[in-house]
């Protein structure tokens, strides 16, 4: 019984593997097409961009990892439906239940890798990716605006109370972590200005967890009493070579920034929820992309269950090459499901973010039991529901 829980392990990891690095193989050859058109501009060659479509390749493992389980499992039922090999596994033993653990257990496994790169390869990948590219064309990170990248920092004493509020302005981010162009603002608690510094560049020094501010330019106000009920603002201006300057601000977020919130990981999502709820910002768009993360690999499991009707297709019922389409239809809705939900729960709060992100895998997950249901009635294919006889 071991041998043929192995043997359907075995080949249905191989279909997977198949779909995968065929999937991959597409997507590396569109990344690379896509940057042909900027090789030769700066110092970005032929070696650059292959670098790049190769360090984005773990971050296109984790956004196909659930279609092509989906469509390598069915593949690989499809083909034991087709032989009457999977006819033979139950008449030799394989039970219902001993299917069903075999194949949630290799699905479980799928699961943790999905997670995996999407946490520890993919992430760092892309940063890299982006960082090799923009080095290679001696260029730099813009802002969502014009004038760069509006931020909100406060700074808090050791009790947690809020002391200062400040609005940062960041013009470039290099790739290498330093900002150029900054411009804060900074406010005490009943927002009335302190503070206004501006700086040509500042790099980060992570022994210490400060910013080394170069060319800097402060401007401090505070009021001064003329009456006994007018009072008038007195400017001063310094000009300093450099200053240190301490901020919740570090390179790794002002990255986060830069990347869209379904490619972060869940550490940086969590740290920048955090962040922004601190600043009182609005944290909706990222809160779906957490949840999103954290029911991702679920939905491998997901696809599975969509893929156990085919192991009991006989062949009259449809060729392979049916059973295939039909996955690959059911995977890509899957894919496009997803999307309008995250965006759905990004653009309004009426349902909970954990909602938003869940309901893909559990519509799915819905899909799998009616299809199954279906089975059983129409005799289509053996049951697999465990309060059925053998």
């Amino acid at each position: 019984m071991n041998l043929i829980a192995r043997y359907l392990k075995r080949e249905i990891a191989l279909a997977v593997l198949f779909v995968l690095v065929a999937f991959l193989g597409l997507l590396a050859f569109f990344d690379f097409i896509a940057e042909l058109a900027d090789i030769g501009r700066g110092g970005y060659r032929l070696q650059h961009a292959l670098a790049f479509v190769v360090l984005n390749l773990p971050g296109h493992i984790y956004e196909i990892a659930p279609v092509a389980v989906l469509i390598g499992t069915v593949y690989a039922l499809a083909q034991f439906a087709s032989r009457s090999e999977f006819t033979a596994m139950r008449a030799a033993g394989l039970g219902r239940l001993t299917a069903l653990r075999s194949i949630a257990g290799l699905g479980l496994v799928f699961a943790l890798i999905t997670l995996g790169v999407g946490e520890l390869l993919a992430p760092p990948a892309e940063r890299l990716a982006q960082n090799v590219r923009l080095s290679a064309l001696g260029a730099s990170v813009a802002g969502q605006f014009r004038s760069g990248v509006w931020i909100k920092d406060s700074s808090r004493a050791d009790s947690g109370e809020l002391e200062r509020i400040r609005f940062v302005n960041v013009g470039t981010l290099s790739p290498d972590g330093s900002m150029n162009r900054i411009r804060v603002f900074e406010f005490d608690k009943d927002l009335r200005l302190l503070e206004q510094l501006d700086a040509a560049s500042a790099t980060f020094e992570r022994t210490n967890e400060i910013w080394k501010l170069r060319g800097v330019t402060s401007r401090s106000f505070r009021e001064i009493p003329v009456g006994q009920d007018a009072r008038t603002i007195r400017v001063q201006q310094h000009a300093e070579q450099e200053r240190e300057w301490r901020s919740e601000i570090s390179p790794d977020f002002l990255s986060a920034m830069m990347v869209i919130p379904e490619r972060m990981s869940l550490i940086s999502l969590v740290q920048y929820v955090r962040h922004l709820k601190d600043n009182q910002q609005s944290t909706g768009r990222y809160e779906v992309a957490l949840w999103g993360k954290l029911f991702y690999p679920v939905a491998v499991l997901v696809m599975m269950a969509l893929a156990l009707p085919s192991a009991y297709m006989q062949t009259r019922s449809g060729g392979v090459a049916l059973k295939v389409f039909g996955g690959i239809m059911l995977g890509v809705g899957f894919h496009f499901l997803n999307a309008l939900f995250s965006h759905l729960g990004a653009l309004t709060s009426a349902a909970p973010a954990w909602l938003a992100a869940a309901l893909p895998s559990l519509l799915a997950f819905l899909l799998a039991c009616v299809m199954l249901v279906m089975a059983d009635r129409t005799r289509k294919w053996t049951t697999l529901l465990p309060w059925s006889r053998s």
